[in-house]
């Protein structure tokens, strides 16, 4: 009996050990989901970043359900091109990423990034914790106080609701189209100037 009682308690001892240790593997993943233009754009700049396992280019921010790319595009659903970046915490944090979302695109222009115009283009920053929601208040407080940017910053700070996964062919969109006009004319010089920039920040080879 004693034989027994002894094998459940080491059964119930490796149970717990396995679910501590998935807990704290689970832990050191997080997701940020940010808007600060073409997702064609922002995904192939974090897919370099050290420490991120994954990008999904969709949509949020909007009413209608279930958008299509088209509808998105055309303005009407309130949605912004966003990405969701699935990160390691132990290599990169939600501030390294707050640095570079800031780095790689305009934050005062309204509803606009480059000749990308309409509400579907603005720059937001939708998080998914009180943690979060804090750092992106305080990273834009000192980036204006420091007046790192000549014009007031407009990025929106709102609480994630849905995202929408976008539509397969938008996935890994540069990588697989690296000779389309889009990639050769507005992310191939983006994506250049950040791997100069950022060059702590990349991937080993």
């Amino acid at each position: 009996m004693k034989k027994y009682a002894l094998s459940i308690f080491l059964v119930f001892v490796t149970l717990c050990t396995i679910a501590q240790n998935k807990q704290t593997m689970d832990s050191q993943f997080e997701n940020a989901v940010f808007a600060n233009g073409c997702f064609w754009c922002t995904e192939a700049i974090f897919l370099h970043v050290e420490g991120v396992e994954e990008v999904c280019a969709g949509y949020t921010g909007g009413e209608t359900k279930n958008p299509t790319y088209n509808q998105v595009v055309a303005g009407s659903t309130g949605h912004a091109e966003a990405i969701e970046i699935s990160f390691n915490t132990k290599k990169v944090s939600y501030q390294d990423l707050l640095e570079i979302f800031f780095s790689t695109h305009n934050p005062t222009t309204l509803n606009k990034q480059g000749y990308d115009v309409g509400t579907q283009y603005r720059s937001g920053i939708f998080y998914s914790s009180e943690l979060q929601k804090k750092l992106a208040e305080e990273y834009i407080e000192e980036l204006t106080k420091s007046k790192v940017f000549n014009s007031p910053i407009v990025t929106e700070v709102t609480s994630l609701d849905v995202f929408y996964k976008a539509e397969d062919y938008h996935q890994n969109y540069y990588k697989n189209n690296p000779n389309q006009g889009y990639c050769k004319a507005v992310i191939n010089p983006k994506l250049e100037k950040f791997q100069k920039e950022f060059k702590h920040r990349l991937k080993k080879q």
